[in-house]
């Protein structure tokens, strides 16, 4: 009963975004490169693990680029624009990293290129939905496309994997291949134009319209306290798992199911509640969720702890994934929603370039003990910044064109 209600749900989604959602899928269960990026630099390239290293650093400054384009381009040309070149940019980028040969600086450059057409696309997609869903639809839209994200992640890297065991050149063909899909589902299902060029009724203008976004602006940058954490996660897990703990490897992909599992079968769930709660409380919410599960890793240390951290703090990552955009949306002009959502995309981009990079350091000088105590400070000082920041009601509903 309740799946069919939320299938009701879902087909009352406008139908650009029940495309959307269905693009997203396809190209996160395309992203077969990426997660196989080193390997492919040090086994097919034969570069050292260092340059490897620093030749994904630099590229990866195109994460940051491509969040910082995606706004101006959302406002400027239209989301679907914005979405086509973030795609289009990434299969280039791919192509070029495939066929050169000899020439680290190509592979960054390449790398870069790739790397800024996916750092487009999340923002550009976030705000498409701001642009199609009412306010009541938004959580539930930013849920499912969060749990279709997940979805095509738990099969990109195994597809990718199986691809390199074969080909690397059949890898990055398949990448390329679902990425042009995308695009092409997206060019077909997408209306041209779906930006409001026009105040909206209800929203502030004017230095009250400044003071909205100026306090928008801070709410997006806190929720670096929760990125951070998932970001170091990312990286300090498979360390921990593998030289502190001794433990084999195919722990990490263990952990890694746990999160999707809890994604795909909590995040409806969780959705429902975000709904009747202010935001204030749900960021907090989300802040103790994080706090509760970064202790178990810091003050237990161990596998058990590891994994169950992971159930404590998976719910968290849903609420503020969900919240974050849904109140840019509703509190943003459409006219600049789509430089915000940017910033969103920014503070990912962000957090993915300097946390494993401070964190390595950390961990080189002083072990794994304080990177752990600094997954745990980091959501703990987002509950006190949330509740004191200025976080704003949801405004009076306004009316939106109808996309079926």
């Amino acid at each position: 009963m309740i799946g069919s209600a939320r299938l009701r749900q879902f087909a009352g989604l406008p139908r650009p975004l029940r495309i959307l959602v269905l693009a997203c899928f396809v190209n996160r269960a395309g992203m077969f490169v990426f997660p196989m990026l080193a390997v492919y630099l040090t086994q097919a390239k034969h570069l050292s693990t260092g340059q490897t290293g620093v030749l994904i650093s630099v590229g990866s400054t195109g994460l940051v680029v491509g969040s910082l384009l995606s706004g101006p381009v959302c406002d400027r040309s239209g989301r679907r624009p914005a979405l086509l070149v973030s795609l289009i940019l990434n299969a280039v980028g791919y192509v070029g990293l495939a066929l050169v040969h000899q020439a680290p600086w190509l592979y960054a450059m390449f790398l870069f290129v790739a790397l800024v057409g996916m750092g487009m696309f999340a923002p550009a997609a976030n705000t498409l939905i701001a642009d199609l869903a009412s306010p009541q639809q938004r959580p539930f839209a930013y849920t499912v496309t969060y749990i279709a994200n997940n979805l095509g992640m738990g099969i990109g890297p195994l597809l990718g994997g199986l691809a390199a065991a074969y080909s690397y050149g059949l890898m990055f063909a398949g990448t390329i291949t679902l990425g042009l899909a995308c695009a092409v589902l997206i060019a077909l299902g997408v209306p041209r134009d779906t930006v409001r060029r026009t105040r909206e009724p209800g929203r502030p203008d004017g230095p009250a319209g400044r003071r909205t976004d100026t306090d928008v602006a801070v709410v997006v940058l806190a929720s670096l306290c929760y990125v951070a954490p998932l970001i170091g996660i990312e990286y300090a897990l498979p360390l921990a798992v593998t030289t502190v703990l001794h433990t084999s490897a195919a722990m990490i992909g263990v952990v890694y199911t746990i999160n999707s599992v809890i994604v795909v079968c909590a995040g409806l769930l969780i959705e429902r509640r975000i709904k009747t709660h202010p935001t204030r409380l749900l960021l907090i919410v989300a802040g103790v969720l994080w706090t509760s599960g970064t202790a178990l890793m810091a003050f237990a240390f161990s596998l058990p702890a590891i994994l169950l951290s992971t159930v404590v703090w998976t719910p968290g990552e849903i609420i503020v994934s969900v919240v974050i955009p849904t109140y840019i949306a509703d509190h943003v002009d459409g006219r600049r929603v789509g430089r915000f959502m940017a910033l969103n995309g920014f503070v990912i981009s962000f957090a993915r370039l300097v946390v494993p990079m401070g964190f390595g350091l950390l961990w080189q000088e002083q072990g794994h003990v304080p990177v752990f105590l600094t997954l745990f400070v980091g959501p703990a000082l987002g509950i006190l910044v949330y509740a004191v920041l200025p976080v704003r009601r949801a405004p009076a509903p306004e009316p939106r064109p109808q996309y079926v």
